[in-house]
Order: C-alpha cells, then structure tokens, then sequence
C-alpha cells in the first residue's frame, strides 16, 4: 500500500521585518491596537515592494531548497510541482512553472492552486491523491506569498494592510510502502462561494473589467476594487464555526480523538481565532503552533511556514500525530490529518 509522507520541510521570509511601529508611521495606528485585534508584533516584507527579483516565485524557491535539503533530495528528484498562491508573479502563467525553471528541474508538470487561505491545505490533498494514485513518487507542495507590493498603506486600508506580510513554504511529499512511515490519514476540503465578496480583491477580473476601464476610464477604478477588502466580523464568525467542523470530520474520518494529537497547527490568520478554537477543543499550550506574532498572515504560506518552524524547534518528532487546519477567502476550508 502507498503512503504520502513529509520527508522534508523548509521555509523562507525576506530579511526586511516591518514591525507595528514602522507601520503607525505610515498610518493612523498603534502597536496596541494591531496587537488587541490581530496578535501580530511584525511582519516581514520584501525590502523594496516594486522589486521584480524577489517575486513570489522566487521566495518558492528559496524555501524550496530548503525543504529539498531537508529531505535528502535534489531538484532532479522531484516529478512534479503543485504552488500555491494568491499573489502570482504574472496575472498568466502561475508561479510552478517558474518555479520548475529555477530549480532547473526536467519538463515536469506544475499545478498551481488559487485557494488562498486554504491554498496548501488543498495544495497538500492534490498532492496525495497524485502519491497515492502511484502517479507521482516526489512531489513539491509549495505556498508563497508577496502581499506587501498590493497592499493599501493608507489609513482607508489599514484594517487589512496591518495583517499581512511576505513567507514561502514548501515541503516534499514522498511515496512510501514502508509500514513504520508516516502517513497522511485524511483530509477534506470544503467551500462555500456565496460569500466571495466577504473576502476578496476585486480587480482584475472578468467582472470587474481590465483594459478598457484602465484605458478608457481609469479614475473609475476604486480603492475598493484595486485593494483587498475583508468584513472582518463576518469572517471571525465563519472562521471559528467551520475550524471545529473541519477538524472534527479530519479526525472521524481517521478514526482518532483530539487526546490523540500530538500538533495542531492553524491557518496564521488571526491569533483571536487560533486561540477562540484552541480553547474550544480543549487543546493545551504545548498541542498547539502559533507563529502569527512574527511573521503576520501569510496566506498560503502561512501552514508550511509553521509547520517547518514547529520541526526545526523539535515540537513535531517523527511519528507525531499532527493536524493542519485553513479557513479563509472564498469561502474555502479544509484539513490533512497525517502521521509525521
């Protein structure tokens, strides 16, 4: 029987941290209130926000080398790419096939995943089923994010341009047919789109225009389109009903009890929300990983980014029962239950 393990995991952030102060500079904010609202003290961002070397692509491949190196492999290893982001280099082509010409790898397929939030969570569940398929034997699963080059600095937006910041996270999923390996158990992913709008940048889409209204009418192109938007309430109410449901069916599914599990790590949204769940599955400190204070959201790296950090500090040893849990735009939510 084929199994899907992680046998290497790694991550990067750009040297440059943008703390809560730096941003009170730009805007009409302070370090207590982001702290109260979001538990973020700082984030990291690209040095120069227009820089067109340090893309999300390439932020992919740095944590990409280093989750390689963790694993014992090399880029000729891997027989296929899965990115996922919300925040490519180009509108077209996604980031995994500039991902597969930076690690110099063989014409390989590269699948990208628009499911922001949730990116990895899916990212990871395509990637199984390719595994376990007997497709794919290595597979690299990646989440990258460059937020900081669209976000709004002005105190309009400041309600959403204070959360997020820049990472890249990777690990290589591997086949298996050994019986003391690690396993992915269950997973299971879920949407609900009616609440698009909730969560969402607006422009460019086929709904909103493109070239005829930048060519034609460009001061008709708002703030509120351009810029992400985010009914933040709306979204902490959803958020914290469909964690518990996704992680309780990721459980059932395997057949384990939250007593089993050994990590939990949650989408970095939102400190409030990690610790509201944490508190209604009655999970102690040391059951949970929160990196959120230094590193902000990070979307669909924002998984991987704490995943490889919790096995870099030894808080996640081999054969740890460990869950990873995103809820976020679309509405899109989701779970893998695996066996590390």
């Amino acid at each position: 029987m084929i199994k899907s393990i992680i046998c290497g995991a790694g991550h990067y952030v750009p040297e440059n941290v943008v703390t809560n102060g730096d941003l009170a500079k730009l805007m009409t904010t302070n370090d207590d209130w982001i702290t109260e609202r979001t538990g973020i003290k700082e984030r990291h961002h690209r040095k120069n926000r227009n820089d067109p070397k340090e893309t999300t692509a390439y932020l992919g491949y740095q944590a990409s080398l280093r989750a390689l190196k963790s694993a014992g492999k090399t880029p000729e290893d891997i027989d296929y790419i899965v990115f996922a982001t919300l925040s490519p280099d180009y509108y077209f082509p996604g980031c995994g096939v500039l991902l597969q010409d930076m690690l110099g790898c063989d014409t390989i397929g590269a699948l990208d995943v628009r499911n922001q939030c949730s990116g990895f969570v899916y990212a990871m569940s395509v990637a199984n089923a390719f595994i376990k398929s007997g497709l794919y034997k290595n597979i690299l699963v990646v989440g990258a994010e460059v937020h900081s080059f669209g976000l709004d600095f002005s105190d309009q937006g400041r309600g959403v341009s204070v959360i997020f910041g820049d990472g890249a996270g990777a690990v290589v999923l591997t086949a298996s047919e050994d019986a003391s390996a690690g396993d992915i158990l269950s997973v299971n992913m879920h949407s609900e789109g009616k609440h698009a709008e909730e969560l969402c940048t607006m422009f460019p889409g086929s709904k909103f225009g493109w070239s005829d209204r930048m060519r034609l009418e460009p001061d008709a192109v708002t703030d509120r389109e351009i810029y992400p938007i985010m009914n933040g309430n709306f979204v902490f109410k959803h958020a914290v009903t469909r964690f518990p449901e996704t992680i309780a069916e990721a459980l059932d599914t395997a057949g384990k009890t939250i007593q089993e599990l050994d990590m939990f790590i949650p989408h970095q949204a939102n400190l409030r929300i990690a610790q509201f769940v944490q508190q209604k599955l009655g999970l102690p400190e040391d059951k949970i990983f929160n990196n959120i204070q230094k590193y902000g959201n990070t979307t669909a790296a924002s998984i991987p980014i704490a995943l490889s950090e919790a096995i870099q500090q030894g808080k996640i040893q081999r054969g740890n029962l460990v869950l990873l849990s995103a809820f976020g735009s679309g509405f899109t939510w989701g779970s893998v239950l695996f066996n590390y």
